[in-house]
């Protein structure tokens, strides 16, 4: 199995580089998957209450034997769940549905900030960690003017931030901020537009100095970023081979290569964290 080195966050918790996105990984495939991707070194796992396959998730948990201690379970809190009685049930159903007494790390999915409740949402959670019944908690698609109010709110400052970020929409200004305040960075899709950006002269041209593929030279391109990057496989072949990204070492001049990709247009869709919102 690989070495995966870890980040840590303000409070010394800590994540793997490189976790597996559940996304779409639903039945008993996606169990299949979990389970697959567990036996190959992962330790960290991306699920989401909209994702409807936190039960899977949880049956693919259980059949593996890695100790319970080892793995990082995450899921996510809906939109439609802010407020602070439906935040609350949303928490307990979360569990149930994963079939674990604790949950290691719960997010919220988007601020919604046309709705104005993350803050209810985010307390919820704070309470919840207290109660012990969720370990690590953080939020997902926040900007730094929600992670200031949140914490200016209720006192207590996330411990991640996942957001879109890959190479065509790098995120310099806001992974900055996450550094200067010891939050830790996961990017979804960060992969991006996977067909385009594999066939860009230079991933492939970073690949074939390092005898890799394009998709684990952008992988890598995360790890020496020190985001975590959390790539959707289901086959047990591209578990392994992106797991294994996370040894691959680029020079500064190739990390500069890659997020010189970045564009003004680079998301992959209209998922602008001050507009969008989640239900």
């Amino acid at each position: 199995m690989p070495t995966v080195p870890t980040f840590t966050a303000h409070n010394g918790f800590a994540l793997p580089a490189i976790g597996l996105g559940t996304y779409a990984l639903n039945g008993d495939e996606g169990a299949a998957a979990v389970t697959s991707a567990l036996g190959a070194g992962y330790r960290l796992l991306d699920s989401a209450f909209n994702y409807e396959n936190e039960g899977s998730v949880g049956r693919g948990v259980a059949a593996s034997d890695v100790p319970r201690g080892e793995i990082i379970v995450t899921t996510k809190l809906p939109g439609r769940h802010h407020p602070t009685a439906k935040a609350r049930a949303s928490i307990e159903e979360s569990r149930s549905r994963l079939g674990l007494d604790i949950t290691d790390l719960h997010l919220i999915h988007w601020p919604n900030p046309s709705q104005d409740e993350y803050v209810q949402a985010w307390a919820a959670l704070v309470e919840a960690q207290e109660r012990g019944v969720v370990r690590q908690i953080g939020v997902s698609n926040f900007l730094p003017e929600h992670l200031e109010r949140i914490e200016r709110e209720t006192g207590v400052r996330p411990v991640v931030n996942q957001i879109e970020l890959h190479p065509y929409f790098p995120q310099e200004e806001q992974l900055a901020y996450h550094r200067e305040h010891g939050i830790l960075t996961e990017a979804w899709s960060p992969l991006g537009r996977a067909k385009a950006l594999v066939e860009e002269p230079v991933v492939v041209e970073v690949a074939a100095a390092h005898g890799i593929t394009p998709v684990q030279a952008v992988l890598a391109w995360h790890v020496a970023r020190e985001t975590v990057s959390i790539p959707k496989a289901s086959s047990l072949e591209h578990q392994v081979s992106n797991l294994a990204a996370a040894e691959i070492v680029l020079d500064d001049s190739e990390v500069e290569a890659l997020t010189a990709l970045g564009r003004a247009d680079g998301r992959l869709f209209d998922a602008d964290p001050r507009t969008h919102e989640e239900s």
